[in-house]
């Protein structure tokens, strides 16, 4: 199974120009079974979502993952799940996370393979990031199944966070700025019986300019059973 994380920042560009489908395009490139997107709806007013739905779904063959308490949103605090249709989606749900901002963490459960993949986003403050942390461990150590959560984690320097104590961390690589990468801020947790095969970070003429940061990407596979 293919996963793939992407701040998209409200689709608008490094030049400055609000492009969905150039956001699209990106996505088309990597052709993921499984998209977690962050900043994904807007932050003001209605909230509105910032994606082609109709390409997205209809022509690309995603379905979304309703978690939206908004009519006009994608997702919820701008994290959006897509799966490729033809797999079953067989519990979906918001994670509330600790923060003075606008913070959460949306979830789908998938019948088969049984695995649950998790997007976030978390904050900027530290002591708020390990408060949420610790909502999303207590959360996958009582799933009873594996767990992929993926996303901007906002962790600047590599283990302040003690983001290890919640699976094994796969950081594909420098993921911000998508102009001058310097810091591994996407990365995916594994949890449960789940097997990182690989991981990258998406590099494109489009991914350079599409959003201020990369797509990361991992390939995973359940574990065998004992």
């Amino acid at each position: 199974m293919r996963i793939v994380s992407y701040n998209i920042r409200k689709a608008v560009g490094l030049d400055w120009r609000r492009d969905p489908e150039r956001i699209v395009a990106v996505l088309a490139e990597i052709d993921a079974d499984v998209i977690l997107l962050q900043e994904a709806d807007k932050r003001i007013r209605r909230r509105e979502g910032v994606l082609p739905r109709d390409i997205l779904c209809d022509e690309m063959g995603y379905q979304l993952a309703e978690v939206a308490v908004r009519p006009d949103s994608h997702g919820w605090h701008g994290n959006v799940i897509l799966v490729r249709q033809g797999f079953e989606i067989a519990e979906m749900r918001r994670i509330d996370l600790p923060s003075a901002e606008p913070r959460g963490a949306v979830s789908a459960l998938l019948a088969v393979p049984r695995i649950e993949v998790i997007g976030v986003h978390l904050g900027l403050n530290a002591r708020s990031r390990r408060k949420q942390l610790a909502v999303l461990r207590d959360h996958a150590a009582a799933a009873g199944h594996p767990v992929v959560i993926g996303g901007d984690f906002n962790e600047w320097r590599r283990g302040s966070d003690h983001i290890e104590e919640l699976g094994e961390v796969i950081e594909p690589g420098l993921s911000f700025h998508s102009r001058v990468p310097v810091a591994p801020l996407d990365k995916f947790i594994l949890c449960g019986g789940v097997r990182h095969v690989s991981s990258f970070v998406h590099q494109s003429e489009l991914s350079a300019r599409a959003s201020d940061h990369l797509p990361v990407v991992i390939d995973v596979a359940l574990a065998e059973p004992a």
